[in-house]
């Protein structure tokens, strides 16, 4: 089945723009054009509302739309099941992943899956929570590695693989420093409140992490001065280690230092680890077994900490 013109409308109809939606798939504008006045000469009506800046769907180009994402989606679930009776092990799983986590996740993990399924291609897509969640309800993304809270999961299929804790890093010169505790050990409880005249190295907005840190301070009715703003873990514990500033993140991006004291903050906040797939879609076997194999790897990861 060629689902190729399929694409190409959906194409338009994402970018809004004939122009773009060529540029995107690597053809001419007017090759897309043929593609698409061909159509519509089939159907007998037009697909899209035309003007020089933006596109829209017509009544019928909303139903052609919605179907043209199912029959693409069958397409790809029917191949996977015959993949699987017939144990061929090819085929193609696109992949969301956060960023920095998920691609450091997706290098170490990787190997393992390549020697047992070398003819299966994997598409990374490195997006924020929110962005996978809207890719993966659209089919687009087959399973997507999130951190994220009960409260922000989807209508879709989540499987848990475990729970992190977000803790409080302060630099040892800090005049609290000394109430704190090291990593191996219970971490000492503490409210945010304590730091409301400090400044501090936060996620940027749109992260699940900054959300995180957005309501806890809401709930300690306290604003912090902002001092950096960042997409890297790896940056806010670095400004804590350097002396700079306070900050919130992962337990796992956290290490002994000796001009680092943490801290549990006092409202216990943990985020989930999860794998995410559109609810009702068939999960390939070798889907299933990258699942497994994240798992393995954020499970080793979480333990020396639990």
């Amino acid at each position: 089945m060629d689902i190729l013109p399929l694409e190409y409308m959906i194409k338009i109809a994402e970018e809004n723009n004939i122009t773009k939606a060529a540029e995107k798939l690597f053809i001419t504008q007017s090759a897309l054009n043929q593609q698409l006045l061909k159509l519509e000469k089939e159907l007998g009506t037009q697909l899209f509302v035309r003007s020089r800046s933006n596109w829209h769907l017509t009544q019928a180009g909303e139903i052609y739309i919605e179907n043209a994402k199912k029959i693409i989606q069958i397409k790809k679930e029917t191949y996977n099941r015959i993949n699987d009776i017939v144990d061929t092990k090819k085929g193609i799983i696109t992949l969301g992943l956060t960023p920095e986590r998920g691609t450091e996740m997706f290098a170490a993990i990787y190997p393992t899956f390549y020697k047992k399924y070398s003819a299966i291609k994997i598409e990374p897509i490195e997006l924020t929570v929110k962005q996978q969640q809207y890719e993966i309800a659209q089919g687009k993304i087959d399973i997507g590695f999130l951190t994220l809270q009960n409260s922000q999961k989807t209508n879709d299929e989540y499987i848990n693989i475990c729970s992190e804790e977000i803790i409080l890093g302060v630099p040892i010169s800090h005049p609290l420093a000394h109430l704190g505790g090291k990593l191996g050990e219970k971490l000492p409880n503490i409210s945010l409140k304590c730091f409301e005249n400090d400044s501090f190295a936060i996620m940027q907005k749109g992260s699940t992490l900054r959300e995180i840190y957005d309501n806890l301070i809401a709930e300690e009715d306290v604003s912090p001065h902002i001092l950096l703003e960042t997409r890297s873990c790896h940056t806010l514990f670095n400004m804590v280690v350097e002396g700079i500033c306070c900050s919130v993140f992962p337990i796992t991006y956290a290490k002994n230092n000796s001009n680092v004291s943490y801290f549990s903050i006092e409202q216990n906040p943990v985020w989930e680890l999860a794998a995410c797939y559109k609810k009702g879609s068939y999960l390939s076997g070798a889907a299933k077994e990258l699942i497994t194999i994240c798992s393995d790897y954020w499970l080793r990861k979480i333990s020396p900490f639990l």
